[in-house]
Order: structure tokens, then C-alpha cells, then sequence
């Protein structure tokens, strides 16, 4: 392969969308929003916390497209492999398509090799997957995940965040993105302290995701009369556990009447 060569009338010079024209490999410009004439459903808030024998990882169940809720019981937190999950937010169809994969490629090496990846060549690969993704997010469908994880080796909880570039950035103590992401964290912020139980790491979880609720019509908080709820999942050395929906509404109860004794 040789370079261009150019002359003086036709040097595009330091303009790399000049370059392309020159060459005739200009990319089509999309001519509306991709969302204007196809209805694209999107995750909003998740988040990942970890406690002492662990990581806790939690969304929201609202799935929206444009201003309108397009989903109430969308699932948004995903077991990867037995000692690690995945929670998405941004485009919802290629985000859990992602995670399918991811899943895929998780089995398929253990397969392979007779033992797991590492959990850093877990975050390596979803972070390959994102960069990959690139052309698709630069058009209006960004997916992006929180990943976390039992660390065996080092016997302790991790986890990580990514942008839509795939780079891979590891958290110590927290981490949450979506629409939400901002005012969920404020509360984990001031909530989050070191080697705490489950328990209150999975209240702070569901308390930050209500407050996020609270503020961004995009994420859904618990919805008691449709009986909606968070999820909420644990990752510790005993593997991922989701709590189910009872557990997780008994919990939200605790946190509406210690609220509503404090007014008083």
C-alpha cells in the first residue's frame, strides 16, 4: 500500500475529513437523528458498590425511548460468569447482545483452557467489545457498562467502568453511569463507608437509586403497585446471587419507614 500524493491545488493538507474527500471515502453524513425516524430503547442508571466480602451491582428496571417509557421491567444486571456480572446503560439492543457474547466468550474459554480468565482479562475483553462498538456508538448507539467481579486471587471484590471508547478504568469503592449516574453517586458518595455488610451495602444500592429516580425522569424507582422493583445482586467468593423481587421490596420497605420516622 503507498500513500496519496497530491498536488498544490489538491493537498488537503492537515484536515483529515478533507483527506477522505479527496479520496472519495467521505463517510455518508446521516441526514436526521438516528432516533427520529426508529424508536431505539435505552437503559438508564446502574451501579456497583463493594463491601467487604464483595461487590454489589444494582439498576433500575425503566427502559425509555425519547420521553416515552418504553419498558418498566427491563432487565439491566447480568451475570457474566459465576464470579463476575455486567450492568448496562445506554442502547438496550445492542447493549444486551453485548452481554450475550460477552457471556459466550466467558464459557467458551473455560472451556477451552479448563479454568477461568482472570478477572482482569474479563474487563480487558469487554473493553476490547466496546472498542469495537465504536462506529455503532459514534451513530447514536453507546452502550455503556459497569463490570464487577470476585477477585479469587486476591480474595476481594472488584470493579470497573468504561467509556464508549473502551477504555477500562477500575473503581476502589464505587462506581455508577446512565442518566442517573450523577445523583445515584452523590448518594453512594455520602453513604458509602469501608468493610460494609451486605446489607447496607444493598440499602445504600436501592437508596441511591431511588434518589436518582427522584431527580431523572429517565430511571424508574421502585413502583409498589406494580410491585417493580431494582435490581440488586451480590458477587462474592459463594458466586453471583440476585435477589429476588420480595426481598428487595422488604428492603425498600425498611428504608420508606426509617425515612418516614425521621420526618416526624
Amino acid at each position: 500500500m503507498t500513500l496519496p500524493l497530491f498536488d498544490s491545488t489538491t493537498d488537503p493538507g492537515p484536515s483529515f475529513m478533507g483527506l477522505l474527500q479527496a479520496l472519495e471515502l467521505e463517510p455518508r453524513e446521516l441526514t436526521r437523528p438516528i432516533g427520529s425516524e426508529f424508536a431505539i430503547t435505552h437503559g438508564t442508571t446502574v451501579l456497583a458498590i463493594r463491601y467487604a466480602d464483595g461487590v454489589v451491582m444494582a439498576g433500575d428496571r425503566r427502559a425509555t425511548s425519547g420521553h416515552l417509557i418504553s419498558h418498566r421491567q427491563m432487565d439491566k444486571v447480568f451475570a457474566a460468569d459465576r464470579h463476575s456480572g455486567v450492568a448496562i446503560a445506554g442502547a438496550a439492543g445492542p447493549a444486551i447482545e453485548m452481554v450475550r457474547l460477552f457471556q459466550l466468550q466467558l464459557e467458551h474459554y473455560e472451556k477451552v483452557e479448563g479454568s477461568s480468565l482472570s478477572l482482569d482479562g474479563k474487563a480487558n475483553q469487554l473493553g476490547q467489545m466496546l472498542r469495537n462498538h465504536l462506529p455503532a456508538a459514534m451513530q447514536g448507539l453507546a452502550v455503556v457498562p459497569v463490570f464487577a467481579g470476585y477477585d479469587l486471587q486476591l480474595s476481594e471484590g472488584r470493579l470497573f467502568q468504561y467509556d464508549i471508547t473502551g477504555g477500562r478504568y477500575e473503581e476502589h469503592d464505587y462506581t455508577s453511569t446512565g442518566s442517573g449516574s450523577l445523583h445515584a453517586g452523590q448518594v453512594i458518595k455520602l453513604g458509602w463507608r469501608h468493610d460494609m455488610s451486605f446489607d447496607d451495602a444493598a440499602a445504600l444500592a436501592i437508596s441511591a437509586l431511588e434518589q436518582a429516580a427522584d431527580s431523572d425522569s429517565a430511571t424508574g424507582g421502585p413502583d409498589p403497585m406494580r410491585r417493580i422493583y431494582p435490581i440488586v445482586a451480590s458477587i462474592s467468593a459463594d458466586g453471583f446471587e440476585r435477589l429476588d423481587d420480595a426481598d428487595v421490596e422488604s428492603r425498600f420497605q425498611a428504608i420508606l419507614q426509617q425515612r418516614t420516622q425521621e420526618l416526624r
